[in-house]
């Protein structure tokens, strides 16, 4: 490919409750692709701008999606550029939504016999000391469309439950609750059919939260993961076929525990990782032997197979 005649349109920002997430990693993104001479210029999906005329008027060859969250990561921008016939990095409408409901997420693992912990639905009508003694608190609750961890609390006590099941509910009409994994975090980034490096993620934190994953600087990133080789790889594989069964595309992160017993739990799928300086897919990236800037471009030329483009030939 010959970078030069390629034009890129980085798309990024966004409405969601990760916005400033989302600018940090369209400009990165842009960034990169102007180190290594890549023609590319961005577009903040906001509501001030007229973003949907400048996808419909300017020319460029295919959108990096940089979006996080909802209106970005859930299907609805996937499904505007398939109506529209540009060319896009990363999972395609039905992918995304998906992952991005992980609701539907866990009920598709469990279907193909993938582990996932124990949960149940929270509605306005369910008996949460039921819950509570079916599941064995402590519990994690999750809203079901949230991603970067917003929303999410861990409930040790049962007095604290229903506070923790009304903070997600205020973001959120579809609320879960999970069994408590304890045991030690993974994160395994997906490249082009491709599973990279798995990273042990340790944190101060009750879990790898929002400041965890953002805010903070103690979080504690272990890569080499320091598993056995045929632990790592077995990760590797189940993330894979995670990632898969939920018709994820081009690159995404697959998150998951050990418990233990040393049997691995799944949790979710990100199609539009954070690409951030604290973000876990660059990191795993470079440690796979790619510079960030390289990563971005593999991304690009894993689009541009499925779309049998011949960008800059």
């Amino acid at each position: 490919m010959s970078d030069q005649t390629m034009r890129v349109a980085v798309l990024y920002g966004g409405t969601s409750a990760e916005r400033e997430v989302s600018l940090k990693s369209g400009r990165a993104v842009i960034a990169a692709l102007e180190s290594v001479s890549i023609d590319v210029f961005g577009i903040d999906i906001d509501t001030k701008s007229n973003w949907l005329q400048q996808l419909q008027t300017a020319s460029f060859d295919i959108a990096f999606l940089a979006l996080h969250g909802r209106g970005g990561e859930d299907g609805t921008i996937q499904g505007l550029l398939d109506c529209l016939n540009i060319p896009y990095t990363g999972s395609g409408v039905l992918g995304s939504a998906l992952a991005m409901d992980k609701l539907k997420t866990k009920q598709i693992w469990q279907t193909l016999g993938l582990p996932t912990p124990a949960y149940r639905v929270v509605e306005s009508c369910t008996d949460l000391a039921e819950v509570w003694e079916t599941l064995s608190g402590p519990l994690m609750v999750k809203p079901v469309h949230e991603g970067s961890s917003i929303g999410m609390s861990k409930v040790e006590r049962f007095d604290h439950f229903k506070d923790a099941v009304n903070k997600a509910a205020a973001l959120d009409s579809s609320v879960f609750v999970e069994q408590w994994v304890t045991g030690k975090e993974y994160t395994v980034a997906i490249l082009d059919g491709q599973a990279l490096p798995v990273i042990g993620l340790e944190t101060n934190h009750q879990f790898y939260d929002y400041e965890a994953k953002y805010l903070v600087n103690d979080t504690r990133y272990l890569l080499p993961c320091g598993l056995e080789s045929a632990q790592e790889q077995a990760l590797q594989a189940l993330s894979l076929s995670a990632f898969e069964a939920l018709s994820c595309q081009d690159w995404g992160r697959v998150d998951l525990m050990v418990d233990q017993n040393g049997q691995p739990q799944l949790l979710e799928v990100n199609t539009l990782p954070g690409m951030t300086d604290h973000s876990l897919v660059p990191m795993a990236a470079n440690a796979a032997g790619y510079s960030f800037a390289e990563f971005i471009v593999a991304v690009i030329n894993a689009a541009q197979k499925r779309y049998s483009l011949n960008l800059g030939s």
